[in-house]
């Protein structure tokens, strides 16, 4: 991945409704070229797609919480099978330390949380115990992953 590919990845995370004219000129390529270039991005998975950003105290989602998650050793495939489908799920890591996985969650308010943990979450394959800490304001959300990139290169 050379400058030019760094460039239009950071342009298309800022605005990926920008025309490849417009990318392709901020970026210092032509047209052709610079939408050549976003096709080899995508066919390698490194643009994974175009999302739209949606706010989610506008649509109702007011509550955002992290759930550290520990489950049976033998239960992980399952656990991890049965959290990809979870739409309240928004997150999903592995962990080192005491819990297994960190679960970033979002639902209405806390009684939705509450029906959450305790009809829901609890009840997937191989979960022993969870922790929840509850988020009060978010700060910052969604920074562009190319801004961080730029920090690990020489």
């Amino acid at each position: 991945m050379d400058r030019f590919d760094r460039a239009i990845l950071a342009e298309l995370e800022q605005d990926s409704r920008q025309s490849f004219g417009a990318v392709a000129e901020k970026v210092g390529l032509s047209k052709t070229p610079c939408w050549n270039r976003v096709q080899v991005l995508e066919q390698q998975g490194i643009i994974t797609g175009y999302p739209a950003a949606i706010d989610p105290y506008a649509i109702g989602l007011k509550l955002s919480a992290f759930v550290e998650v520990s489950v049976e050793f033998a239960q992980h495939p399952a656990f991890e099978a049965a959290i990809m489908g979870h739409p309240a799920v928004l997150n999903c890591y592995t962990t080192a330390g005491d819990g297994d996985y960190l679960l970033h969650v979002v639902t209405s308010d806390v009684e939705a949380l509450d029906g959450l943990l305790r009809g829901n979450l609890s009840r997937l394959p191989g979960v022993q115990r969870f922790a929840t800490t509850i988020c009060m304001k978010t700060i910052k959300r969604g920074a562009p992953l190319m801004a961080a990139a730029r920090l690990g290169q020489p």
